[in-house]
């Protein structure tokens, strides 16, 4: 157990709660290492199918860093180099977790995503949120520049002068319009953002996981890649799934005529 981490798996769907609401579900180190560490664990756990990621409440997913924690600042004796080592180990180490996943991650996003908070959820597969939520990449507001991937997750999540838009401005982006370009899948009313999420996450556990794993990793590399190493990539997954008892169940079901019981395997 970590402090300002829940923790629970529901069939096989892993949920992981940000729980410090009384300081906006602010990340201590403790908790970005908790992340990655059950990130990890649910890629290699075979009874892990999918993951949801949220926080608790209904103000705040997450609003950054929590800059008391000792982790997350520089020594008093800062040398050259603290600050980045800080961040590499830190915020870039969970939005690589989260990117890096081989199980399907959905954001339920129930509130304000602020900072690397923002972050987290543009790292996330699929993003459900409540249409009380706001993205907002308030780093310009601080002098700062954007850490904690933002530059990278926001060139590939929405159109290139929005990404820049967002990062010099400042500016938030309401659920709504989150959905209306692409970022956010759906948006519902507070009340039904858990009941939704669990809707979509137990689809992601039902399905074939070896297979949601090779489209994940495929497109994550696409924009990264030339063509040929994308179509080698391919060929290469193309062949291990093929060899998954779910492509077998795939292939049966259609010819059977019934919908598939992929076991994930």
């Amino acid at each position: 157990m970590t402090p300002g981490l829940s923790v629970r798996t529901e069939g096989a769907v892993l949920w992981l709660v940000l729980d410090r609401p009384e300081a906006g579900n602010s990340v201590t180190r403790a908790v970005q290492q908790a992340l990655i560490e059950n990130l990890r664990s649910a890629s290699d756990e075979p009874s892990v199918r999918a993951v949801v990621l949220t926080g608790r409440g209904d103000k705040h997913f997450c609003t950054g860093p929590n800059l008391r924690d000792p982790g997350m600042q520089p020594k008093k004796d800062r040398v050259a180099g603290d600050a980045a080592r800080i961040l590499r180990t830190g915020s870039q180490a969970v939005v690589s977790a989260l990117l890096d996943c081989e199980k399907p991650v959905l954001c339920a996003l129930n509130g304000i995503a602020a900072g690397v908070g923002a972050s987290m959820v543009l790292a996330c597969d699929l993003i459900v949120a409540s249409e009380n939520a706001r993205i907002i990449e308030l780093f310009a507001r601080r002098g700062l520049a954007p850490d904690g991937g933002a530059a990278y997750l926001l060139a590939r999540k929405v159109p290139f002068n929005v990404a820049k838009q967002l990062l010099f401005f400042g500016e938030e982006l309401s659920a709504a319009e989150a959905e209306r370009i692409g970022l956010a899948n759906k948006v519902v009313a507070a009340d039904d953002l858990e009941a939704e999420a669990a809707a979509w996450a137990q689809r992601l556990a039902s399905g074939p996981t070896r297979a949601l794993a090779a489209a994940k990793a495929m497109l994550n590399q696409a924009f990264d890649v030339d063509r040929d190493a994308a179509f080698r990539t391919e060929a290469l997954l193309v062949e291990q799934v093929a060899a998954t008892d779910d492509v077998a169940e795939g292939m049966a079901a259609f010819t059977e005529r019934r919908d598939p019981n992929f076991r994930g395997r």
